[in-house]
């Protein structure tokens, strides 16, 4: 577990002593509170048609995800019930954690550094998947590319969904500040 009070992850150090000073010069800040910053990250698996045939398999992947995330995750339910994709409402359907602080720095960390490297024919993540207001949003085919999955213990191989969300106003802001992370745009 991170020990918060001692301890200053990599990026974030990375953010107040290159990041900050570089994004107030090219956009022209006039106050330090207009530079964007990370404002949280959430994960999502969904785990779709096999948490209907089997229950177990939203407990297998909210465990996969709290490795994944260091800290635990909540399995989301079916709010409806949907006769024809057999869905009962409170029906376990997935899973979701959301990190913020050191914890979200960290993830980050790992994910640029450790697991996108690890990725099967990886050319890069699309520069256009911005939402107009400073959010980035990206999806994994595997979530096994991870060192924290023991991968001769998974029973099922996850998709899932990163949403990486920014205080910035606009995605050219936003692009700037996760390039300044060294996220590997392709475009």
């Amino acid at each position: 577990m991170l020990d918060q009070a001692n301890y200053t992850p990599r990026l974030l150090s990375v953010y107040r002593e290159t990041v900050r000073p570089a994004m107030k010069e090219e956009f022209g800040y006039k106050n330090d509170m207009q530079i964007p910053r990370l404002d949280k990250i959430v994960l999502n698996i969904g785990c779709g048609a096999e948490a209907v045939r089997d229950s177990k398999k939203a407990k297998s992947a909210q465990d996969d995800l709290t490795t994944i995330a260091g800290q635990q995750a909540v399995i989301t339910k079916a709010k409806k019930s949907i006769a024809g994709f057999r869905v009962r409402e409170d029906m376990p359907l997935g899973t979701k954690v959301t990190l913020r602080g050191a914890r979200m720095y960290e993830f980050l960390d790992r994910l640029i550094t450790v697991a996108m490297p690890r990725i099967r024919d990886f050319r890069g993540v699309n520069g256009k998947s911005f939402d107009g207001r400073g959010n980035y949003a990206m999806g994994l085919k595997e979530h096994i590319v991870f060192p924290e999955i023991n991968f001769d213990k998974v029973d099922e191989v996850w998709g899932m969904d990163i949403i990486i969300c920014t205080t910035s106003k606009t995605d050219a802001e936003a692009k700037a500040l996760l390039k300044a992370f060294n996220m590997p745009f392709n475009s």
